[in-house]
C-alpha cells in the first residue's frame, strides 16, 4: 500500500471542507507576527487559511531589519488566484506598507462579498514604522471604509485620527473618529492602557457598543497579538458568528495567547498560538 492511501482519510470517514480565510499581510521570519501568526491562528480556530504576500521581513526578538515589498502586481495576481478558484469566507488584512499596496487591496476586499477585518498596521511591537505617512490617507479613504472590522491600537487611532487615548474615557471618542471613515464596526484596543486590558467594539450605536475586559498578564512576550486578534475575529466571521460574538471569541482566545507567550531570541518573543492544545 503506498504512503497517499496509508495516510487517507478511514474508510467510511466523510472529509469536510473547512471555512476559507484569507490574509493579505507581510511575512515574519521570526515567526511570531504577520502571515506566519495570522496562519497559525487561523489552524487552531479551525479554519483553512490562505495567504497573500504583501512584503518580506527581516524580523526577530528584536525587531525588524529589513522590508522588502512585492509589487502591488503580485499582490493582485495572488488575491485572484484565491478568490477566483477558491474562494472565501473571509479577508483579513495587516501590514500593507505603501500607498499603492493599500489602493490595491482596499480595491480588492471592497470587491469581495466576504467580511473584511482590517488591522492597520502602522509600526512593529519594537517601534519599527511598518507604514509609509503618504499610505495613511488611502487608509482613511479607501480601506477603512472596506472595512467590516477595523482594529486599530491606541497609537494607530492617533496616527489615523489625531485623537490621543489617555484613558479608558477617551476610548468611545477614539472609536468614533475612527468610524468617521467607514468601516461598519471598530475596535479600539486599549491593551497599552494602564490596568485590565480593556478594548471598545462598537458600530457608534448604542445598542452596538460593548466593552472587553481582561486580566493583565504580566508577561512581556507578546509579539503578534494584533496579527492574531485581527485573524481570530476574522476567523470567527467565517465560521459564521456575528461580529460582537466574533470578537468576544477572538478576545478570550488572544488573552490565553499572551498568558502562554514564550521567550524566542534575546528580545520580545511571541503569543502562543497554540496556548489551547497545551493545557
Amino acid at each position: 500500500m503506498d504512503q497517499h492511501r496509508r495516510l487517507g482519510p478511514l474508510r467510511g470517514h466523510r472529509t469536510v471542507t473547512p471555512p476559507r480565510v484569507l490574509t493579505v499581510a507581510g511575512s515574519d521570519s521570526g515567526g511570531g507576527a504577520g502571515i506566519q501568526a495570522d496562519l497559525k491562528t487561523m489552524l487552531a480556530l479551525g479554519v483553512h487559511g490562505m495567504s497573500v504576500l504583501t512584503a518580506v521581513t527581516a524580523q526577530n526578538s528584536l525587531g525588524v531589519q529589513g522590508v522588502w515589498e512585492l509589487p502591488a502586481e503580485a499582490v493582485r495576481a495572488q488575491y485572484r488566484s484565491v478568490v477566483d478558484d477558491i474562494g472565501v469566507q473571509a479577508v483579513k488584512t495587516g501590514m500593507l506598507g505603501s500607498a499603492e499596496l493599500v489602493e490595491t487591496v482596499a480595491e480588492l476586499i471592497a470587491g469581495t462579498d466576504a467580511p473584511a477585518v482590517v488591522d492597520p498596521v502602522g509600526v512593529s511591537k519594537h517601534g519599527d514604522a511598518l507604514l509609509a505617512d503618504s499610505a495613511l490617507d488611502a487608509v482613511r479613504t479607501g480601506l477603512l471604509p472596506a472595512a467590516t472590522v477595523a482594529t486599530p491600537n491606541l497609537d494607530e487611532v492617533r496616527q489615523l485620527t489625531g485623537v490621543q487615548v489617555e484613558s479608558e474615557d477617551d476610548l468611545r471618542r477614539a472609536a468614533d473618529a475612527v468610524l468617521a471613515y467607514g468601516p461598519r464596526w471598530v475596535l479600539v484596543k486599549g491593551g497599552h492602557l494602564a490596568g485590565d486590558a480593556v478594548d471598545l467594539l462598537t458600530d457608534g450605536t448604542a445598542a452596538g457598543e460593548h466593552w472587553l475586559r481582561a486580566p493583565r498578564h504580566d508577561n512581556r512576550h507578546t509579539h503578534g497579538t494584533g496579527c492574531t486578534l485581527a485573524s481570530a475575529i476574522a476567523s470567527g466571521l467565517a465560521r459564521g458568528l456575528t461580529v460582537p460574538t466574533a470578537v468576544t471569541a477572538a478576545k478570550e482566545y488572544v488573552t490565553g495567547a499572551i498568558a502562554s507567550g514564550f521567550a524566542l531570541g534575546t528580545g520580545i518573543g511571541p503569543v502562543d498560538h497554540g496556548w489551547r492544545f497545551r493545557t
